[in-house]
């Protein structure tokens, strides 16, 4: 098991707030979830059975593992699985309505879509964390048969157990999350320092100022520190 690098008070609050990062923004007056490109939107060509899939978002990264013929094997946190086992009804894009009921409730599926579908849009780097495991890099095919053996329901958590969690275990062997350790060591050097908090707070007034109000953004950097400084 991982060691916590935040207290348990401010875990709670640290994942209501991130459950932003894996909302996928809407356009500008869009009533509704836009639609996802159409197939063929991707040259799968380059990608082999076993890839680690990255797709950068604006905060965070999603992960995927690539079984093959258009299939990628990511982790996504979903309510609906907790109320149906109708496969076609579960099998549909994520919304964003589920996604965030299934941060908050802390439930998720390991679930098998397209390329367009896990991508949505986003640009595509393959394999590139195999550079931070240079000598743990497991053979492709039992890195597409770990995450095949584990797709279906699963619990969720953005700290401890998120999709990059879930990658890093099935080509690696070691269920990490980089960007959340990072996340957290920030957070940690900020309550520290009440003035850095000060300070942070300070920055997002400014931006919101100057660059109008980006929930997804600029919220995040004012509530965070804050609320952690008045856990702590």
């Amino acid at each position: 098991t991982m060691k916590n690098p935040v207290p348990q008070a401010a875990s709670l609050l640290l994942e209501k707030l991130l459950l932003l990062i894996h909302v996928r923004p809407l356009p500008a007056g869009s009533g509704g979830e836009p639609p996802p490109p159409a197939p063929g939107y991707y040259d799968t060509s380059c990608f082999k059975r076993g890839d680690l899939l990255e797709v950068p978002r604006t905060l965070f990264i999603h992960f995927g593992i690539y079984l093959g013929e258009n299939r990628v094997a990511h982790l996504m946190p979903d309510i609906l699985p907790a109320f149906t086992g109708d496969r076609r009804q579960i099998q549909q894009v994520v919304t964003n309505k589920r996604l965030i009921l299934g941060v908050i409730t802390k439930t998720a599926s390991i679930r098998v879509d397209t390329v367009e579908d896990f991508a949505y849009g986003g640009s595509i780097l393959v394999n590139h964390m195999d550079r931070r495991f240079a000598d743990q890099v497991l053979g492709s095919e039992e890195a597409a048969r770990r995450a095949e053996k584990l797709v279906g329901a699963t619990a969720y958590s953005l700290l401890w157990n998120n999709c990059e969690h879930f990658v890093t275990y099935c080509r690696y062997g070691a269920p990490v999350s980089f960007q959340t350790d990072k996340f957290c060591e920030t957070v940690k050097m900020i309550i520290r320092d009440q003035r850095s908090v000060l300070a942070s707070v300070l920055v997002g007034l400014a931006s919101i100022v100057c660059l109008g109000l980006a929930p997804s953004t600029t919220l995040p950097t004012i509530f965070i520190p804050f609320f952690l400084w008045m856990a702590g």
